[in-house]
Parts: structure tokens; sequence; C-alpha cells
């Protein structure tokens, strides 16, 4: 029988409260990990806790407050002095026509996507030692041109060439890093915006060459790989989980 590919291993995950974060957080769990989960929201992070299992703890914060992050570091040095594995997954979406950006516009989605995804990997390398891994969570808008959304497009892409940065940066400690860019996936959050426009679930769809919406293990099981030791020779690449929008 094999073990468990995450056995004590000490994990963290941003945005882990909900979603493609919380569905990661559940198969690393499953996988023998330590999970440590972010989210702004005490109520929901209880929730995700319960939700995960033995292993998991929440600890709420908000990864563009620095002093959050310095905290999560503090409390995960505290208890185990490493981190194995990163998973900066939190993020947000808005989609604004550039017409109608304005400045709290940018400061939200750059601060979140850009700025706090920086600071959590940032802040994580003093407890991180050869072989550890990170994982940033893109998105194929990185590199399609989706109309009215610039602000998150950019963000993206932004994300995507941390990773090749810092590949450089970190190769020297033996820390790798890839993204995980994923489609349109079933989130509540996708649900919503499909309840607000009728029509656009079919649309999406009807654009994927496999036919239907990502589902949040597909994407959670891409996370897993790049973070093990299957992928130990994969090193700044972009895993599009999108049935195959980005490619064809």
């Amino acid at each position: 029988m094999m073990g468990k590919r995450f056995e004590d291993k000490v994990v963290v995950i941003t945005g882990g409260s909900d979603g493609i974060g919380l569905a990661t957080a559940q198969h690393f769990a499953q996988e023998g990990a330590l999970v440590y989960i972010t989210g702004r929201r005490q109520e929901l992070l209880d929730q995700a806790v319960s939700q995960i299992g033995p292993g998991a703890v929440g600890v709420r914060g908000d990864v563009t407050h620095l002093a959050d992050l310095t905290e999560l570091y503090a409390l995960i040095a505290r208890d185990h002095g490493r981190v194995d594995v990163v998973f900066a997954n939190a993020g947000m979406h808005e989609a604004v026509p550039l017409e109608a950006i304005e400045e709290a516009h940018f400061d939200a989605m750059f601060g979140l996507n850009v700025k706090g995804l920086v600071f959590t990997v940032q802040k994580a390398l003093p407890l991180m030692t050869k072989g550890g891994v990170i994982v940033l969570n893109g998105s194929i808008a990185g590199s399609k041109a989706y109309p009215n959304q610039s602000l998150y497009n950019a963000s993206k892409a932004a994300v995507r060439s941390f990773a090749r940065s810092w590949t450089n940066d970190l190769k020297d400690r033996g820390i790798r890093i890839n993204v995980v860019s994923p489609g349109g996936t079933e989130t509540r959050l996708m649900r919503g915006f499909f309840d607000l426009n009728p029509g656009a679930e079919d649309a999406v769809i009807s654009g994927v060459p496999l036919g239907r919406l990502g589902r949040l293990e597909d994407v959670a099981r891409a996370v897993l790989f790049l973070a093990s030791d299957e992928s130990s020779f994969v090193a700044g690449h972009e895993l599009f989980v999108d049935g195959g929008v980005a490619a064809v």
C-alpha cells in the first residue's frame, strides 16, 4: 500500500475557507498534511476547519495586511519551525470595463492578487528549506484577453511572471515554484455569476473542448501534483486546468 504523499508536511493555503482553497486543503489533509488555512471571515474558517478535519488550523487574516501574514508565519514557526508547501491561492475576480476603472478597483485587484501573493511567498521563505514547494494560483485569464476585465487579466499575468522570475531567484535554495491556472470552475462565486447572468454558463461551456466546467477536485489534484515529488523536475511551469481552452 502506498504511503501518503504529504505525511506530516506543513502546508499553508491562503484563501482556504472556500472554493479551490478549501478543496485543496481537504486533499492535502487526506494525504497526511498538517494544513494551515487563512481567510477573512471567522465563521467560514471555522466551518472549513471542521470539514477538513484533524490536522487543520484556521488563521483569520487578510493577505493584503502584512502584519496578518507575519502573525501567520510566526504561529507556524512556533508550532513546527518550518513550512514545506505554500499554495498562494487567495485572490479576487471583478469585471470592470476600461472606461469604468477607478483607483479603488485597481488597488483592490492588485492589492490582493499581486501584493498579497508576493508577501505570502516572501514571508514564508525563512521557514522553507531545500525541497520546499510553492504553487501560485493563476488563471487562463493571464493568457487570454477576456473583455472588460483587463485588471484581472493583468493581475494573473503578473502571477505567471513571478513563477518564472522566482524559479531563478530560488533555484540555489532548492525551492520549486509553479503556477496552476484554472479555467471556468464550479465554485460558489462562479455559480453566483451564472445565476445573475442567464445563458452565461452555456456560453462558457461551449468554449471548452472537454465540454464542461472544471470541478474543484480537478484543480486540487493538479496542485497536489505540482507540490509532490511526482513533479520534482517541473519548475517555472504553468499548468492549465481548463479543459483545453488555453491550448486549443
